[in-house]
């Protein structure tokens, strides 16, 4: 068994005893080869959560906040997610986007699953905010299918300011893969991986039942740290 069938084995049970869980559509991320993963974002939690639902092994390239290990309990979180990552966690001050990018072209062209949130951060008030357009070139670059997936209740175990994370039921919910082929062969072009990174975002937003904003989550957050 790999360490991440192992860490998997004992971390699944567990978090469905802690935090039940409703998982819907699994038949839709294929068996084998190349496969994104698109997420909404609602909480530091929510890699957990898609690799314990995913049948197969899904690889996170992540922001720090993510690892945010400043109390006990996220500590213990942090270390549970890389476990069942294994996560590639950008630790150099300065890396590129672009450099990002080319990590996660690592992971999909080697055929394996591939998780990204491309809100970008986390959800400020739980609706839906714009993609970032780094989703669409990865998928029209590599041609790998994109499965939309839809995280609930994930918002409630540890949101901002709370030490100890709650008990409550989630639900992780995955599409069937989004039709790209309008824009095959565009990844260069900007309008062209916006409009095939709305059309992912939609479709996440038909699974979770979220209102969609027009704007970056990022900027609402600086607006209302000011």
């Amino acid at each position: 068994m790999s360490l991440y069938g192992a860490a998997k084995a004992v971390v699944a049970p567990a978090s469905r005893v802690a935090w039940p869980q409703k998982v819907e559509g699994t038949h839709h991320v294929p068996a084998r080869g190349p496969v994104i993963l698109a997420a909404n974002h609602l909480a530091l939690i929510d890699p957990l959560f898609i690799g314990v639902a995913c049948p197969r092994p899904v690889r996170f390239i992540a922001k720090q906040e993510l690892f945010d290990e400043s109390t006990l309990p996220r500590k213990a979180l942090s270390r549970v997610l890389r476990a069942l990552g294994p996560l590639s966690v950008d630790r150099r001050p300065g890396q590129s986007s672009q450099e990002a990018m080319n990590n996660s072209l690592e992971v999909i062209n080697g055929g394996e699953v591939f998780g990204i949130f491309p809100e970008g951060t986390r959800s400020p008030d739980g609706r839906l905010y714009k993609g970032q357009t780094g989703l669409a070139w990865l998928a029209l670059t590599t041609g790998a299918p994109v499965v939309p997936v839809a995280l609930a209740g994930t918002g409630r175990i540890l949101p901002p300011g709370r030490r100890i994370p709650s008990l409550n039921r989630v639900g992780v919910r995955f599409g069937e893969p989004v039709d790209l082929s309008p824009w095959a062969g565009q990844a260069g072009r900007a309008k062209p991986r916006r409009e095939a990174t709305d059309a992912i975002m939609s479709a996440i937003a038909k699974l979770s039942g979220q209102e969609q904003v027009a704007r970056y989550a990022a900027s609402v957050k600086a607006e209302l740290e000011q």
